[in-house]
């Protein structure tokens, strides 16, 4: 009994076993959570940034560190990790579905052989994931962007929400529930260059190191696969972002909105601010962009691996 046995448990440890749907869009969520722990403060900068000279008005920073010090010293440090609920909420919400549906679509998608999806197929993954996940996670990233830029306000005009769930109701109740999607396209928009940038080259990023012979499956390949991936965000998604955030901060104006649409946005930009302006904020949006995408991959990689070992070997 023991020899038919063996060769039905040999088949069946042959055939390669994965963390469940579930498990891998939890590990998603918890890899964004983690990394926003400790890029906040970057992402309120950077939101601060982009808002700066809106309108043709002056500038607020001329650098990120002289936003990074005027934040400290009129706000405190408290005040640079304004809107952390806000940013927890996101990633639970958009991180975890995008990077559960292209985790999902990436192992379907791999040939019976292990040979992994092409650039195009990785690019049109992540770019269907990312959409997905920007409609889910819309709503606290409307929340985020409020909460970042409302420091940089006289206290009379400050929307002064407490908490991430306390701006939603507060939108909910006084602006509708339509105003939580607002800027919707543009967010979509702009997860679909991110996530078509990121994850696929990423991935791709990852296999070339690893076929150089130079880099194995460790930390190491993770951060340098991540750094790469993190560049090439920054400089396809920057545009598309400063849209995202204006809209989503902006007011009714004797009953009109500041802008129409997102194209409304780049075209006044380019008008007022010169045709540059488009990328205001490189430097922190990498600063925040780089390290997120870097600690995102590392926490979800050491998450997956210890996943295997403690659940799928032997």
């Amino acid at each position: 009994m023991a020899a038919t046995a063996s060769p039905g448990a040999g088949g069946m440890d042959a055939k390669p076993r994965t963390s469940p749907k579930s498990v891998k869009f939890l590990f998603g969520g918890l890899a964004g959570m983690g990394a926003t722990v400790f890029v906040q403060p970057l992402d309120l900068v950077k939101n601060r940034m982009q808002l700066s000279g809106e309108g043709a008005k002056t500038r607020e920073y001329k650098t990120s560190f002289h936003a990074l010090t005027s934040i400290l010293r009129a706000e405190g440090l408290r005040g640079i990790y304004t809107g952390l609920s806000a940013g927890l909420l996101r990633q639970a919400t958009y991180t975890t579905t995008r990077l559960g549906i292209y985790t999902v679509l990436f192992e379907r998608l791999t040939g019976a052989d292990g040979t992994p999806p092409g650039f195009l197929l990785k690019a049109l993954i992540g770019m269907t994931a990312g959409a997905t996940g920007a409609f889910v996670g819309t709503p606290a990233e409307v929340a985020l962007i409020r909460m970042t830029a409302d420091g940089r306000l006289p206290p009379d005009q400050r929307r002064g929400y407490k908490n991430v769930f306390n701006a939603l109701i507060r939108i909910t109740r006084e602006e509708g529930v339509p105003t939580l999607w607002r800027g919707c396209i543009p967010t979509m928009a702009r997860a679909v260059v991110v996530n078509a940038a990121q994850l696929a080259s990423y991935s791709q990023s990852k296999q070339f190191l690893l076929d150089s012979g130079y880099f194995s499956d460790n930390i190491l390949c993770h951060f340098c696969a991540s750094m790469i991936s993190g560049l090439v965000t920054t400089a396809a998604s920057m545009p598309v972002d400063i849209a995202k955030t204006r809209i989503q901060n902006m007011r009714m104006i004797d009953g009109k909105p500041e802008y129409k649409n997102g194209l409304d946005v780049l075209v006044k930009v380019v008008r007022y601010e010169g045709f540059f302006s488009l990328w205001k904020g490189f430097t922190p949006y990498y600063a925040r962009l780089g390290p997120h995408t870097v600690l995102t991959f590392i926490f979800l990689e050491q998450m997956n691996k210890a996943y295997k070992r403690l659940f799928l070997s032997g």
